[in-house]
């Protein structure tokens, strides 16, 4: 159940905002100043905060840096209006002008509560992220896999297009997201997509969204990949996959920022970063035209190549050992150990398949494993 604190000095509102959000389902509590609410309630209790802007001793506007995410909804006077929209460039999530309608106090609740819980949904997969893709982390001694941190420390900060190159399985969406990790951007979308798994068909609807009714099907309109990115990152992987249709269209969203839904004619605006990757020879497609040379031009303003697996020496046991134990951790099983079998065939293998196949490899083992190693 949401929990609801409100904050308001006139009991009259107080109490009958607090009546209509308990019939309404909500867990409510109420103070009639910040000083009662910090002293009696734990604020990081609650999911919204309905507070007056106008208080007895510190103003409502305080509680947005108190609640320390939490969204605060602010009441205000119709004759005080401005001072609100002051309160919301200081971060408040809202206001709501009294006296108001019950019906609209409640929309606002409801969209509010859904912004948040979304938020916390998308930090927390941030955070599983992170702790499973370690971008600051990447495990990797080897010259070749040190030059690529370096270039990854050097291209991150900057806004310039990076064409990150290697063989299925390498690490390349995991390059990405360092980079997008270390750039200004990195409070902002990063979406991924993977240009060999669309039907060619839909390329340019995924990428470029569609109005209603622009093809059979279209009953509604859609926001494509790129305007979702706008403001961040946009990854693009398998780009040797793009059809030359969509590959023109991309080029002008590199070129002038602007991109047109399909069954659109007005232009957008858009502000995006492109990272792609590819385990093709994007230079012979060139050559053979099936992928555009000033599309290619405008990819590589920086190359990151990523070695293969074989290539990295003792990498794929220090791989093997993190892997292990993540997946342990995973799958709540008890640490396991390597054999020193084991550790001689990883050696050995030649992991066609790279990062990708020890991964699988590892985590086939955890499951099959009947003692401790």
């Amino acid at each position: 159940m949401n929990r609801i604190l409100i904050i308001e000095d006139e009991t009259v509102i107080r109490s009958a905002v607090k009546k209509l959000l308990e019939r309404n389902g909500y867990a409510v509590d109420d103070a009639e100043s910040i000083e009662k609410a910090l002293e009696n309630f734990n604020l990081a209790d609650y999911q919204l905060m309905i507070v007056d802007i106008r208080l007895p001793g510190r103003p409502g506007t305080e509680m947005i840096g108190l609640a320390n995410g939490i969204p605060v909804l602010i009441m205000t006077s119709y004759a005080s209006v401005r001072s609100a929209v002051d309160a919301m460039k200081q971060g408040a999530a809202d206001y709501i002008s009294k006296p108001f309608d019950h019906e609209e106090l409640l929309v606002v609740i409801k969209r509010l509560l859904r912004q948040y819980r979304d938020t916390r949904a998308t930090q927390a997969l941030k955070s599983d992220l992170e702790k499973t893709y370690p971008v600051d982390g990447m495990i990797g001694d080897c010259p070749a896999m040190l030059k690529v941190r370096g270039e990854i420390k050097k291209v991150g900060p900057t806004d310039a297009s990076v064409l990150i190159l290697g063989e299925s399985g390498t690490g390349k969406e995991l390059v990405a997201r360092a980079i997008h990790k270390r750039s200004k951007r990195s409070d902002a979308p990063f979406i991924t997509v993977n240009c060999a798994a669309i039907p060619e068909s839909l390329v340019e609807s995924e990428l470029f969204g569609h109005t209603r009714g622009a093809f059979t099907g279209a009953d509604k309109a859609r926001i494509g990949m790129i305007q979702a990115a706008d403001n961040g990152t946009l990854f693009l992987d398998e780009i040797g996959e793009l059809p030359i249709g969509a590959q023109a269209r991309l080029l002008r969203v590199l070129q002038d920022g602007e991109m047109r839904q399909i069954g659109s004619d007005r232009l957008l605006k858009v502000d995006i970063r492109l990272l792609a990757a590819t385990n093709r020879d994007l230079k012979q497609m060139v050559q053979d035209n099936q992928f555009r040379s000033d599309l290619y031009f405008r990819l590589q303003v920086v190359e990151i190549t990523l070695p293969p697996l074989r290539d990295r020496g003792a990498d794929a046991l220090n791989l093997a050992q993190r892997l292990l134990k993540q997946t342990c951790s995973q799958m709540n099983r008890p640490l396991l150990t390597l054999t020193d079998e084991a550790l001689e065939d990883i050696s050995r293998y030649h992991w066609p398949g790279n990062v990708r196949e020890l991964k699988n490899a590892i985590e086939r083992a955890v499951i099959l494993a009947e003692g401790n190693e």
